[in-house]
């Protein structure tokens, strides 16, 4: 756990950083007699602003999450609900963070490749491998910790039992 949150920490860190620059370096620039972004009419500028301060506030919370797991002061009783559920907390966080980043990145290529659908379309295909690659290889742990945190507890016979008389 403490390694995940350490591993974690990192990636979430990077990503609130890259996305609070992103969130000033607009694509297209400023008007330099308003100072308002050029595109700040067009749908996909919303989508950018939108997904780029997802992406900032949920990587934000999974840095704290993960922080949260390793300055615990790692009771016994915090293993059972307080560090995994910072854990699923955090781990959700940066799911979210990671899939609003690359929409942030295919938002802003639309906007700057705007009509050149050759271009845009395989490079928004390659944006979505690392999202997919990342919750195949950390949602089947993300589930496992869910059910072993917020299913039948092993300490509750009843929920057990009940569970053995339903399925036969």
């Amino acid at each position: 756990m403490k390694d995940t949150s350490t591993s974690c920490t990192v990636v979430g860190a990077l990503i609130v950083t890259i996305m609070f620059t992103v969130a000033f370096t607009v694509p297209g620039g400023n008007d330099q007699n308003t100072g308002f972004p050029l595109f700040s009419n067009k749908i996909l500028f919303k989508i950018f602003m939108i997904s780029d301060a997802i992406s900032l506030f949920s990587s934000t919370t999974s840095v704290l999450m993960f922080l949260g797991i390793l300055t615990s002061r790692y009771a016994e009783d915090d293993f059972l609900k307080s560090l995994p559920n910072k854990l699923i907390i955090g781990l959700s966080c940066l799911f979210l963070s990671i899939a609003t980043m690359m929409i942030t990145f295919s938002a802003a290529l639309s906007i700057m490749f705007h009509g050149q659908v050759w271009i845009v379309v395989p490079v928004i295909f390659l944006a979505c491998a690392p999202v997919i690659l990342f919750m195949w290889m950390q949602f089947p742990p993300l589930c496992q910790m869910i059910m072993s945190t917020y299913g039948p507890s092993i300490f509750d016979r009843k929920a057990k039992n009940w569970l053995y008389v339903t399925s036969n």
